[in-house]
């Protein structure tokens, strides 16, 4: 009852303060410029080795699997910085639960909502400052520039999220955040935000975060992604987590596009460094107008078992997914994968045991997105 109280709450006070907005733009004869828009994400994955607790393992948002899931119901409200505006993204379902750490994608284990900021995948004021090209400043909770991927499905090439996107980078931050275009092929972002995944600061250090956005070319991208910060609680000692990343992307031709996403992290806690890293590889093919392919293959090193949890030593972990992407109509979109997940200890359950027995995970998934 509590998290409905809440819910409601928040929808009641934006439709207000909207309907408020909208009716003094219609007083004043300008025309209102906030935008509504969402989506709405739903999945059935089989995992053909029937896991005892029917989830699929090393995933974080297509978490189950033989039955009918909410991926994220996502509803977002903006108006853009001219020279003040905002932007708000409401999050249910499976997704928001995984991001906001009250579900644990591999054991299934819920923690109760702490705070209506659970609901908020993000929430920021955006002010666009007059110097040299514009300066635009945002300020609350945001995604993290970090990643090739994004939380949203329909912002994808494939259904399911890379291990990189799972293992290796934060999903969101808490802070400030200044974009500005040096030139019109050049883009740098600068953050000083709390930390990773968190609202109230768990130390009384802040992180940063550097991205540089450059494109030589209308048919290329090259993006440098970093960030820096003790992560850990006060008391911790040392624990200072640095990651870098490196994304090229390359369109060839009119139908073919090419990416990569490389990422290296580690952190040093108790004495001990700890370090992640690996590489993914993207291939989205344009069949037609409706229709397209792609392909994702990928290798995520985690040694220590610091960022996956598994037990075993050197642990590396391999990926390979295919992708079909049929759009009937302009505001639905059907997505079809196969994916088969690989590693080089026993990491994935099976139907005939309670502990991880197998190196393999084959899956196939059917999934439905439906935009407004």
């Amino acid at each position: 009852m509590k998290r409905i109280s809440v819910c409601s709450s928040i929808f009641t006070i934006l439709f207000l303060s909207v309907s408020a907005r909208a009716a003094d733009s219609t007083s004043t004869g300008t025309k209102c410029g906030i935008i509504w828009s969402g989506f709405l994400d739903v999945y059935y994955s089989k995992n053909f080795n029937d896991p005892l607790n029917q989830m699929n393992q090393l995933r974080n948002f297509d978490i189950y699997e033989n039955q009918f899931s909410l991926n994220l119901a996502e509803l977002s409200v903006e108006e853009q910085a001219k020279p003040v505006g905002f932007h708000i993204d409401l999050g249910f379902g499976t997704a928001n639960d995984v991001v906001q750490g009250l579900l644990n994608p591999q054991t299934g284990a819920v923690s109760p909502m702490t705070s209506t900021m659970d609901l908020l995948e993000q929430a920021y004021l955006s002010a666009l400052i007059p110097i040299g090209s514009g300066l635009t400043i945002d300020i609350g909770k945001f995604s993290t520039l970090m990643g090739y991927e994004v939380i949203e499905t329909p912002g994808n090439w494939n259904y399911s999220r890379s291990l990189l996107f799972s293992w290796a980078v934060p999903y969101y931050h808490t802070g400030i955040r200044l974009t500005y275009p040096v030139e019109n092929n050049f883009t740098a972002t600068l953050c000083l935000v709390n930390g990773w995944n968190n609202v109230v600061e768990n130390n009384r250090s802040k992180t940063v975060a550097l991205g540089l956005n450059y494109s030589p070319s209308s048919a290329t991208t090259i993006t440098l992604n970093g960030i820096s910060g003790f992560e850990q609680p006060e008391g911790v000692p040392y624990g200072k987590t640095d990651v870098g990343e490196l994304i090229v992307t390359q369109k060839v031709g009119e139908k073919l596009a090419l990416s990569s996403d490389a990422v290296y992290g580690r952190e040093r806690v108790g004495g001990v460094l700890n370090i992640w890293k690996g590489v993914a590889l993207y291939a989205k093919y344009d069949l037609s107008e409706e229709s397209d392919i792609a392909l994702r293959g990928e290798v995520y090193y985690d040694p220590q078992g610091y960022t996956t949890g598994v037990t075993f030593p050197k642990a590396t972990f391999k990926e390979i997914t295919a992708t079909y992407e049929y759009r009937p109509w302009s505001h639905l979109i059907l997505m079809l994968e196969a994916r088969d997940d690989f590693a080089n200890g026993k990491t994935f359950l099976s139907a005939g045991s309670p502990i991880p027995a197998r190196t393999s995970q084959p899956t196939l998934l059917l999934g439905a997105i439906a935009t407004f």
